[in-house]
């Protein structure tokens, strides 16, 4: 949105016609996106907030609005000026009616709602929604299809999104494992759906709050936070063999029983929530080609990690002291590796490198040592 229509939308003034979506593409239609994806089978959802970028296009009355959601120059804005008014004033208006197909909504009630609430800045809105399920063959749809199956049997108040097939079944473990277990911990029937929301509630959610603060997903792009809980959960709480190490310091983070992570989540705030980030500090001994030392030093001085650098007598010509910072799944080795392999030995001139990495360390106060050298 430019500066001259925020400030419009502030001040309560009518868009101009240039500012009413001329000449950019209409909203899209429901009804030729549920042809080209075969999708006429239909679950209600229920009542959730969802994200208006996610809003494409109408059931109805996709002629009266761009695909940004502005509404047409034919269209009247006395209705959208009032509806951005009242919720300027902090009014609460009903839920938007929603149709929904993959990952896209369509309204079929509440057009000017969302129209003003984009032109205002919000970002989501509260809806409720119908989904239709592609029927079409294809991989996208088969995922989509065991999403939409997953939905329907726990109904949570927010989408879980996975990328490959066949992962939907380990979550619907986990939640009949926390089934019985809220059962035996009750003595009374617990109904799957409670228990699933409880599980998202308690123990999915702040997994995934701390994948979120870790930024885990920037290792992986393209996977959801829902891959990566899924990947993390599994290799904790399923796998007895214990397949991958991730290194130490992670079952104090997320401990290898789920009903374990639940009682230690339950007992922190959010803003509590531990951080998957951990430290570790390497020793580097590196043999250089003659008189490249000076130039090599330089450098390596120029990388964040690297907090000490020595010129040195002997078989190795430079020792690094480095700090690395590593993430929940991955283990101090590949951490390591990756930075030697990818950062230090990539620059021109380094002959071989030697890693050492400490077991057991003491280190003296700085002002303790300056005290000793009096």
């Amino acid at each position: 949105m430019s500066l001259r229509s925020a400030l419009k939308n502030w001040f309560g003034l009518k868009s101009s016609g240039s500012d009413r979506g001329e000449g950019a593409p209409t909203a899209k239609s429901f009804q030729q996106s549920q042809q080209e994806e075969a999708a006429f089978d239909s679950r209600v959802r229920g009542v959730r907030t969802i994200p208006l970028d996610r809003i494409v296009g109408s059931v109805g009355r996709y002629n009266d609005f761009d695909a940004r959601f502005r509404i047409r120059s034919h269209m009247p804005v006395e209705r959208l000026e009032a509806i951005k008014q009242a919720y300027r004033a902090g009014k609460s208006l009903p839920p938007v009616k929603l149709y929904q197909i993959k990952n896209e909504y369509y309204v079929l009630d509440g057009n000017h709602r969302i129209a003003a609430l984009k032109e205002i800045g919000r970002e989501d809105v509260r809806a409720r929604i119908v989904e239709f399920i592609p029927s079409k063959k294809s991989m996208v749809n088969l995922i989509y299809r065991e999403k939409a199956e997953f939905d329907d049997l726990t109904r949570l108040p927010a989408e879980i999104e996975l990328t490959e097939p066949g992962q939907y079944r380990h979550l619907i473990r986990q939640l009949n494992n926390h089934q019985k277990y809220l059962q035996a911990q009750t003595g009374r029937e617990t109904a799957l759906r409670d228990a699933a929301l409880d599980w998202y509630r308690t123990i999915y959610s702040p997994l995934v709050e701390i994948i979120r603060n870790g930024n885990l997903q920037r290792h992986f792009p393209g996977r959801s936070l829902g891959d990566l809980f899924v990947y993390i959960s599994v290799y904790q709480w399923e796998k007895s063999d214990r397949e991958r190490s991730y290194g130490i310091g992670v079952n104090s983070l997320v401990p290898q029983n789920m009903e374990e992570f639940r009682a230690k989540m339950a007992t922190l705030d959010k803003t509590e929530y531990p951080d998957m980030l951990r430290k570790i500090t390497v020793f580097v001994l590196m043999r250089v080609e003659a008189r490249k030392e000076k130039r090599i030093m330089e450098k390596l001085m120029q990388l964040d990690e690297v907090i000490e650098v020595h010129s040195v007598h002997g078989n190795v010509d430079i020792v690094l002291k480095i700090v690395l910072k590593r993430n929940l799944v991955y283990s101090d080795a590949e951490t390591i590796g990756d930075f030697v392999h990818t950062t230090i030995r990539q620059i021109p001139g380094v002959i071989s490198t030697q890693t050492l990495i400490p077991g057991f360390s003491h280190v003296k106060d700085q002002g303790h040592a300056a005290d000793a050298r009096k």
